[in-house]
């Protein structure tokens, strides 16, 4: 075993307890909070668990919207929550970043050393957790999970792209790895002058996100009738989603389908423009665990026009519940997708080849349902087991390579909190 390289680890040769690693996560958003990182980051930790690893979660503090202390942390064998303090984000107040703790981090992780730190987002605490971590040599990977120099261009600020790559490119050049989502945005930041990339795609839970949640009841809340079809999109109402393409898609669709309906699922600040330009529109708000799939599988088509998408969480969901897609050949569209066979895909930047797509969605039914019953079946190959066993072995690889950890019993009960 000592002569083997780390990229020819097998993880299935290994034994449980060669497998088991003390993992130090630390990330800016978790759930109840609702967003592809949050999501997407439990379920890993979840099928970490699983793998007989020991975790270590470090995030914000969170809140209810009515301002109560919404969680405390807890700990058991083999799980700990270490909660710090957050700042509401702005136009996302419900949402949390995490403020610079370094010297938190170094006072926790000198006392209970993890065998790795995984640092899933780059803001003041995830800093913070790469300094602290640089100081006591641990071994540090990182995750890619945020347009954030894309988003700047929606929000006014499209001047400070350039210093936001470069805090970014700094942040994960000093990490051993950073994990990114797909080979089009892996050559994308290698353009960029970004090193040590691995791409670590994005699994879907086909149980959850299925057909089979399908409800009548749902659709008749709706309006929508029998034979009549729904179109649907997933996610936050935010500039950066370019959903006024959606509804431009819509009203060339309804020249075809005048029954067409339209269900938004989310929220943001986008959402009191999007009610007002189009008032037939279902607002759904935001929706978790069955409500979130049903509301998936009782739609027809799933249209997904943004262009800022390091992967899109949804547009997987939204397969696995048997949706027709149509989104731009980008990020996890764009990976996963075969025109014409399990979706349509329309060249990056072509709003008029978007819509010219929407519509022939619109009058063709037999082929919709058609590209549905496939895109299900694209969606069943993509488990999280698979992903999950892919991150191991990214671990592995950076513990061979990286700084030594020294011994340590797995981490105990850290009830201090700040």
């Amino acid at each position: 075993m000592d002569t083997m390289a780390a990229d020819d680890l097998c993880v299935e040769q290994l034994a449980p307890a060669m497998r088991s690693l003390r993992i130090a996560m630390v990330t800016e958003t978790w759930p109840p909070e609702v967003n592809g990182v949050a999501m997407t980051l439990a379920r890993l930790v979840e099928g970490l668990r699983e793998r007989n690893h020991a975790l270590q979660l470090i995030r914000p503090r969170q809140t209810r919207q009515d301002g109560g202390t919404a969680d405390a942390g807890w700990s058991h064998d083999g799980w700990q929550e270490v909660l710090l303090r957050g700042l509401p984000i702005p136009r996302y107040p419900h949402l949390k970043m995490g403020v610079p703790s370094k010297q938190r981090l170094l006072e926790l992780w000198t006392l209970q050393r993890p065998d790795l730190v995984h640092i899933a987002t780059e803001g003041p605490l995830g800093w913070s957790a790469l300094q602290a971590a640089q100081r006591l040599k641990l071994p540090v990977v990182s995750d890619f999970r945020t347009n954030f120099h894309a988003y700047s261009a929606h929000y006014g600020i499209g001047w400070l792209k350039k210093p936001i790559v470069g805090y970014l490119r700094k942040f994960h050049n000093r990490t051993l790895c950073t994990m990114v989502p797909t080979e089009a945005l892996r050559r994308q930041l290698t353009a960029a002058g970004f090193e040590n990339l691995q791409v670590v795609a994005r699994g879907v839970d086909t149980q959850q996100f299925s057909p089979l949640h399908r409800s009548d009841a749902l659709r008749q809340q709706w309006g929508a009738a029998d034979g009549e079809r729904v179109v649907t999109c997933v996610g936050r109402l935010a500039p950066e989603k370019n959903l006024g393409l959606l509804l431009e898609a819509l009203a060339a669709m309804r020249q075809a389908d005048p029954t067409l309906k339209l269900v938004l699922v989310g929220d943001g600040p986008a959402r009191p423009a999007l009610q007002a330009a189009c008032p037939d529109a279902i607002f759904a708000g935001q929706r978790r665990g069955a409500d979130l799939a049903a509301h998936y599988a009782s739609a027809d088509l799933f249209l997904f026009p943004s262009e800022t998408e390091t992967f899109g969480n949804v547009v997987p969901e939204a397969m696995a519940s048997g949706l027709a897609v149509l989104a731009y050949d980008l990020a996890a569209a764009g990976q996963l997708i075969t025109p014409g066979v399990d979706g349509l895909l329309a060249p990056a930047g072509q709003r008029s080849a978007f819509v010219q797509q929407a519509v022939q969605l619109a009058r063709q039914r037999l082929f919709t349902q058609q590209l549905g019953r496939q895109a299900r079946a694209t969606a069943a190959a993509m488990g999280w087991d698979r992903i999950v066993q892919q991150v191991e072995r990214t671990y592995l690889s950076a513990l061979a390579t990286g700084p030594r950890p020294q011994a340590s019993s797995r981490f105990l009960p850290q009830p201090r909190t700040s």
